[in-house]
Order: C-alpha cells, then sequence, then structure tokens
C-alpha cells in the first residue's frame, strides 16, 4: 500500500518495445512537494520510464500508483486527468502557432474552466511569455520555448510535473535560469520529478535523487550521499 505522503509511487515496473525489455523492475517515488532527480546516461531507460508514466507505453509488471490512483498502463488522457503532467524533452511546442494559443492547449484537458486565473499565474512566471503572447512560438530561442513548454504544462494545474531533460541544448546562462527556475516550482510546493543529464545542478535542487541504469535503479537516497561516495559518483556520474 502506498504511503499517505506518497504522490507517485512505482513498484517493480517493467517494460519495453517488443521483445526488448528496456525497464528491469525499476521501483522510484515522490512525495508531496518534493523536487526528486532522476539522473542517467542515454541510454539508461530515462525516456522509457517518462513514457510509461505518461500512459504512452503499457506496462509489462509492475504497477503505477499516483495520488491514490492505480494508473498501470492508464490511457495517457487519464494520466493528465489525474493531474500527472510531463513537459517533454525537446520542449514540443507547436511553432506555427501563438504563445497564447500554446499554453491555452494546455488546460484543454484539465483545468478549462480556470484557464484564464492559471494564464494569470504563468504570466506571472514568465512575464516574457505575456509581453509576446501573440508571437508565434517557433521564433522564439531554445531557452524562451523551455518557458514556454513549462508554462504550457503549469497550465494543466499539475499535481506532479515530470521534466524531461529541461536544460537540453541550452547555453550555461539559460541552464543557471532554467534551475533557478525549477527551484522557483519547488518552493511554490509543487511535487517536480527532475529527469536530467546535468547532474551537479540537479542534485544542487532536489531533495533525493535516483540514479537508472540500464533499465534498473542503482541508487536512491540523499544527494549529499551520492555526492560522497567517491565509487558512486566515478561509476554512475562520471564525475
Amino acid at each position: 500500500m502506498s504511503g499517505p505522503d506518497k504522490l507517485l509511487e512505482v513498484t517493480n515496473v517493467r517494460a519495453g518495445y517488443g521483445a526488448v525489455e528496456v525497464l528491469r523492475g525499476v521501483s522510484l517515488h515522490v512525495r508531496s512537494g518534493e523536487t526528486v532527480a532522476l539522473l542517467g546516461s542515454n541510454g539508461a531507460g530515462k525516456t522509457t520510464l517518462n513514457t510509461v508514466l505518461c500512459g504512452l507505453l503499457p506496462v509489462q509488471s509492475g504497477k503505477i500508483v499516483f495520488n491514490g490512483q492505480e494508473l498501470t498502463s492508464a490511457h495517457y488522457r487519464k494520466v493528465v486527468e489525474a493531474g500527472l503532467i510531463q513537459v517533454p524533452e525537446g520542449r514540443k511546442i507547436f511553432p506555427n502557432m501563438s504563445i497564447l494559443d500554446n499554453l491555452l492547449l494546455g488546460a484543454y484537458t484539465r483545468a478549462k474552466a480556470r484557464r484564464q486565473d492559471n494564464l494569470a499565474q504563468v504570466f506571472g512566471i514568465f512575464p516574457k511569455l505575456k509581453e509576446r503572447m501573440t508571437q508565434l512560438a517557433g521564433t522564439l530561442s531554445g531557452g524562451e520555448q523551455q518557458m514556454l513548454a513549462i508554462g504550457r504544462g503549469l497550465m494543466a494545474e499539475p499535481i506532479l510535473l515530470i521534466l524531461d531533460e529541461p536544460s537540453l541544448g541550452l547555453s550555461p546562462l539559460l541552464v543557471e535560469e532554467m534551475f533557478s527556475l525549477i527551484g522557483q516550482l519547488r518552493h511554490r510546493g509543487l511535487a517536480v520529478l527532475l529527469v536530467e543529464q546535468n547532474v551537479g545542478q540537479s542534485l544542487d535542487i532536489a531533495d533525493r535523487a535516483y540514479v537508472l541504469e540500464n533499465g534498473m535503479i542503482r541508487f536512491e537516497g540523499a544527494p549529499a550521499d551520492l555526492l560522497a561516495s567517491d565509487e558512486l559518483r566515478r561509476a554512475y556520474l562520471g564525475m
């Protein structure tokens, strides 16, 4: 049974593509208001896990419970309606639509009745988006597009927000800004699962961390414990 504070609980999940098993018994959890870093190199299984959590890839075995509701192999629409919202890797904005329309699409399935209030909150976090709300999303810089993608996710009133490689492709300065923003979301009490290859800055803002390697969890614990172990840093983080 899930503990009362365990917002997301993934238990012994196995999943893959055809005969290729990618996730080999993954277990992890995220508590309410917690920021959890999921770290791992390319090919570790991070994207597959995100795809499973969002209902886009079925679970072969194991269990996913979110906010007291079982979502094992649930349809992606049910996952969104439950408040488990992902900001995907690569942003996946609609470049030929305006910033405003991109944001409003975030509230299409969930929180539609409160979209104007949520829009005001998003504009409060991202004033640049308000200034340019009629501009085509495809004309934004990479950092601004990432802001838009996160803003679109926030429009759905997430209970847990999954951020998939939010710093990917950004300049060092924009990476700093992005992690500062994630810290702001944490201070607002939003639960965040941060899936990243940027180890140092992820651990700076995370309450707990997991290391995924070859489809299996190799470490779970406090960021300080991970960083304190020379063996773990060398073996799993390349540090």
